[in-house]
C-alpha cells in the first residue's frame, strides 16, 4: 500500500499529537491559509461510497505534494523560527515533484531539520519502529537527489519512521 500526501499528514499529526488549530498555524507558516474544516477535511476519509465501498486513498479533501511540503516548511518555521530569505533558500524551498518519487526523502529531510535531529536518533527512531538502518543507508535517503550515492526513500521506512516518532511524542 503506497502512502499518499493525506496519508503522510495525517500519520504525521497523530506522530506529533498536532491539534486542528496548531495545523491551521503550522499551514500559515508554510504560506497556505486553510480553515480548521478545511484540516479536518484532509484528514478524513470520504463516507461509504453508494455500492458500499470505499476506496482506502480517498479522503474528503486531497492534498498535492506542495500543500504537503508547504505543512513540513511550516513544521521547520515552527520549531526553528523563521529563517533568512535568500534567492537559494527560495529555490530550495520546494523539493518535492508531482510524481511522488522523492516525497518520502524529503519529509524525513525536513522532519530532522524540523525537530533537530541527529542521524542517529533518527537511526534510533527507526529502530524503535522495528527497521534496522545503518549510517550509511540513512545517509543514502538524506543526499540530495542526484548525487552518485543517492537512495529513494521507500514507504515501508517512513511509514515507520513515522510510527517511532509516534512512541516517542505520544509515550
Amino acid at each position: 500500500m503506497t502512502m499518499n500526501a493525506n496519508d503522510i499528514l495525517t500519520r504525521l499529526r497523530y506522530a506529533l499529537d498536532i491539534k486542528d488549530a496548531e495545523m491551521v498555524e503550522i499551514f500559515a507558516l508554510g504560506g497556505i491559509e486553510t480553515t480548521k474544516a478545511e484540516v479536518q477535511d484532509m484528514l478524513s476519509k470520504s463516507k461509504n461510497s453508494p455500492d458500499g465501498e470505499t476506496p482506502d486513498e480517498e479522503y474528503v479533501k486531497m492534498i498535492d505534494n506542495k500543500t504537503l511540503e508547504s505543512f513540513l516548511n511550516g513544521c521547520v518555521t515552527l520549531k526553528r523560527g523563521p529563517q533568512e530569505e535568500t534567492p537559494e533558500s527560495v529555490k530550495n524551498q520546494f523539493l518535492m515533484r508531482d510524481d511522488n518519487r522523492n516525497v518520502n526523502n524529503i519529509l524525513l529531510k525536513k522532519l530532522k531539520i524540523a525537530l533537530s535531529l541527529t542521524s542517529e536518533e533518527m537511526m534510533d527512531i527507526l529502530h524503535d519502529a522495528g527497521v534496522t538502518v545503518s549510517k550509511s543507508e540513512l545517509s543514502a535517503v538524506l543526499r540530495k537527489e542526484g548525487h552518485r550515492n543517492y537512495k529513494e526513500c521507500g514507504d515501508r521506512y517512513a511509514r515507520n519512521f513515522l510510527k517511532g516518532l509516534a512512541h516517542i511524542y505520544r509515550a
